[in-house]
């Protein structure tokens, strides 16, 4: 080995190992944290709909599989006497699928109200820092030298991408902001805790507010890219969108691997454990205020907007208003089905699904059960054409339900 090497190697080695020997399980929160973390988010959304929807898995055994798969990787993480990138990046990934999947059966199979999951969330994420805190009288992510500490950490990271996809759904979808708009909001407000953070903001606060909020900020990068051209994407689609975004995360963990840019330093673990808890209680009831303040008179203003666009619409007759323009995809994607174009039978009903994903807040608020019939339907017709193996007399039937429950709640 040359002199360069060795020197390399030793250098690399203190950096890696405090007095105490204890080695650090997390990587440093660098440029490429965030980059990976935001790439992690996106997958998290593109991946568990691939799944769900094209593979035909199911939210539950989509689920299953994540679990079982997050389960085994935890192992060998808990197992690493270091940290490793491939071992912890992975394990994050598959955080980020399942926490979307989680958020999704609560609000898609047991009808959980986004507003509801994402109090819940919230309270469950405060819980376990308070726990943390408890015992462990730090929640900085450069003293995670412990078993206990680790699992508080992916605990918290858990709730963090539940509660994330929750506030990102409820804002995309519910409020039907849309995701650029929501990515927008989420930037604003990332930005303001870095600025906060220059002029004195706690930095373990600053690091967990902005870790929830890039779940959000990744979905709408998802959803840019994998949407159709003639929706304001990209068009590349779920699958391959997922496909680009686990490369990128691949070559920036080899990268990572080989050069150690993200191994927290020694002195930082060393001082991390010594130093006394700071008492950042002010800024903590500060920050909540201002977030819970700003996040509630929007939803106010919000909700206050759809009710008066719903009000002049609906009828006995019409309890949704008028669903003519998805009956019309549905029609359209019905006779491409019956002539055999799969293909195109596949790219018009996403058209339908961008369709009513834009106006789920509006219906949704005028009646929560009808929204849910049609909304259900949609799903299944998904389901069935964007399956690996179409069966195309199953998205016959499946489109064809799928305009009765229209014609029926659009009676004119």
């Amino acid at each position: 080995m040359s002199k360069s090497n060795t020197t390399r190697n030793s250098n690399i080695n203190k950096i890696n190992t405090p007095q105490n020997g204890t080695l650090s399980k997390v990587p440093e929160v660098t440029i490429y944290f965030w980059i990976i973390k935001i790439l992690c988010t996106t997958v998290g959304e593109t991946a568990s709909d691939f799944l769900n929807v094209n593979l035909g898995w199911g939210l539950t055994g989509t689920s299953i599989a994540m679990g079982i798969c997050l389960v085994a990787v935890l192992f060998f993480q808990f197992r690493a006497k270091k940290y490793i990138p491939g071992i912890y990046w992975l394990a994050v990934v598959l955080i980020s699928i399942l926490g979307t999947l989680i958020t999704d059966i609560l609000t898609d199979s047991l009808g959980v109200p986004l507003e509801v999951s994402t109090i819940v969330f919230t309270i469950a994420l405060a819980l376990t820092f308070a726990a943390w805190f408890a015992m462990e009288r730090t929640l900085s992510i450069h003293s995670i030298l412990t078993r206990r500490r680790e699992s508080f950490y992916w605990l918290a990271i858990l709730f963090t991408f539940a509660l994330g996809t929750g506030a990102g759904d409820l804002m995309a979808e519910s409020l039907g902001l849309g995701y650029l708009v929501t990515g927008i909001i989420v930037c604003a407000v990332i930005a303001a805790i870095t600025i906060a953070w220059r002029l004195g903001l706690d930095a373990v606060l600053a690091f967990w507010i902005a870790y929830i909020l890039t779940r959000p900020l990744g979905a709408s990068l998802g959803d840019y890219l994998s949407q159709t051209q003639a929706n304001g994407g990209l068009g590349f689609g779920a699958s391959i969108t997922s496909v680009i975004f686990l490369v990128a995360i691949l070559v920036v963990v080899i990268y990572l691997t080989y050069t150690h840019r993200d191994y927290i330093p020694s002195t930082t673990i060393a001082d991390a454990a010594a130093e006394k808890p700071f008492v950042v209680v002010w800024q903590v009831v500060v920050v909540m205020a201002v977030l819970v303040i700003a996040s509630g008179t929007g939803y106010y203003w919000r909700s206050a907007q759809l009710r008066v666009q719903t009000a002049a619409v609906v009828t006995p007759t019409s309890p949704l208003g008028d669903l003519s323009a998805f009956r019309q995809i549905a029609q359209d994607t019905l006779a491409l089905v019956r002539a055999g174009d799969m293909s195109r039978a596949k790219a018009r009903v996403g058209d339908l699904e961008f369709a009513w994903d834009n106006a789920a807040a509006r219906l949704r608020s005028m009646n929560r059960e009808k929204w849910s019939s049609v909304d259900d339907s949609i799903d299944d017709v998904l389901r069935k054409l964007r399956a690996v193996r179409q069966d195309s007399s199953a998205c016959t039937k499946s489109l064809e339900s799928l305009i009765a429950i229209i014609n029926v709640l659009d009676m004119r």
